[in-house]
């Protein structure tokens, strides 16, 4: 895995990472996997994608943990 990636999970709560962190790790995931830095033009879009589903998955999957068996945060009933 890219060690340049910030941790974002606990001991960090999941409230502490910014949108801006978030995609910044989905970016440098989307990077590692693809083997680009940069997109070329022709990749642009498809790269894009990605990013944004990998930092949506992210964000759902730090509202989703539990730690030490309470959850990180409250969710809506």
């Amino acid at each position: 895995m890219c060690r340049s990636i910030k941790t974002l999970r606990p001991p960090q709560l999941a409230e502490e990472a910014t949108q801006e962190e978030i995609r910044a790790a989905a970016l440098q995931y989307v990077r590692k996997v693809s083997g680009f830095r940069a997109p070329a033009a022709h990749n642009r879009e498809a790269f894009e994608r990605a990013v944004d589903a990998v930092a949506e998955a992210t964000a759902e999957l730090l509202g989703s943990l539990e730690v030490r068996g309470q959850a990180v945060r409250a969710t809506a009933d």
